[in-house]
């Protein structure tokens, strides 16, 4: 049996403006993770992916061209030229949450992929790696920015920008993040497309909250590499306003992101497609705890502690 993980992520800057161009900053989050074990199935059953997370058993040669968990089956078979289909079974867990804005899809995507090469004693580049699992995400969320795969398949803080690359950078200072979920599904595929109907009836009000949140990236990473944590506080704080006004935020985030700064949070702000899912907050080791309660007694469903080195 060989077994492989993926972590998830977050999106520190940049959320909604990556999609038209802008940079973003992400990074990964490894206290949660999605898990592939790949065993030898009976002779002749095929490619067989069992997911009990979500009740789900996928005969992958029977299976629709768009479903997620197929698609990066046939491409890994396809990227390694396995031109026979070997007799396995694909099981997949994972703690990382769905429909976030933490990467769920493209942390199972990456864990088959790597479960399966390493089956098959093959070598993947991280690039080749979240190339593939780009062609799944493309399914998730219809026109996906390519910053999850990115971030989850190289593990590393990523500086990221659409269609013009991305780069690792390294972080002059480790600081700590409080992740909060709100109990919400959130569909990226909806938000997205939602926004991208307000942009195409107001573009020029669009695209100058996007520049500026693109601004906030840009001076983030820089804040990030010197190790500026009032810096970097400062900038969420603009960046979840302007998120607010491009009308991604609702209630139960704003009032997380309240909670958080009033629990002495440095910084707070929405992680993700926003209406739900995640919001972060910049705690040092003093305020780490005090935030954590503020967010569950103002309505957390869950909360998540990690370091980014």
């Amino acid at each position: 049996m060989t077994v492989a993980y993926a972590s998830g992520k977050v999106i520190l800057f940049g959320e909604h403006a990556v999609v038209y161009g802008y940079p973003a900053i992400a990074v990964p989050v490894t206290e949660v993770q999605a898990q592939a074990w790949v065993e030898p199935g009976p002779g002749g059953q095929g490619v067989v992916v069992v997911a009990p997370d979500l009740g789900r058993r996928v005969v992958v040669r029977e299976a629709a061209d768009d479903d997620p968990l197929a698609r990066i089956v046939r491409l890994t078979l396809q990227a390694m030229r396995r031109t026979v289909e070997p007799d396995l079974t694909i099981t997949v867990t994972s703690t990382v949450p769905i429909a976030r804005g933490m990467g769920s899809g493209a942390a199972v995507s990456t864990a088959i992929v790597r479960a399966l090469a390493g089956h098959f004693h093959h070598w993947f580049p991280s690039r080749a790696i979240s190339d593939l699992v780009y062609q799944t995400e493309i399914l998730y969320h219809g026109t996906p920015s390519g910053i999850d795969n990115t971030v989850i398949a190289f593990e590393k803080p990523v500086y990221f920008i659409k269609d013009r690359g991305w780069e690792i950078f390294w972080v002059g200072k480790p600081f700590r993040l409080v992740i909060a979920d709100t109990g919400i599904m959130s569909s990226t595929r909806e938000v997205v497309s939602d926004v991208r109907r307000r942009y195409q009836s107001a573009p020029d009000q669009y695209r100058s909250l996007f520049e500026r949140i693109g601004q906030i990236a840009v001076a983030a990473r820089t804040a990030i590499q010197q190790g500026d944590l009032d810096a970097m506080a400062a900038l969420m704080d603009e960046n979840h306003a302007l998120l607010q006004e491009i009308g991604v935020s609702c209630p139960e985030l704003d009032r997380l992101v309240t909670a958080a700064r009033e629990g002495g949070a440095l910084g707070a702000k929405l992680s993700g497609a926003g209406r739900g899912g995640n919001m972060i907050a910049l705690v040092t080791e003093e305020t780490e705890g005090r935030v954590s309660m503020m967010l569950r007694l103002t309505g957390a469903t869950h909360v998540i502690a990690t370091e980014v080195r």
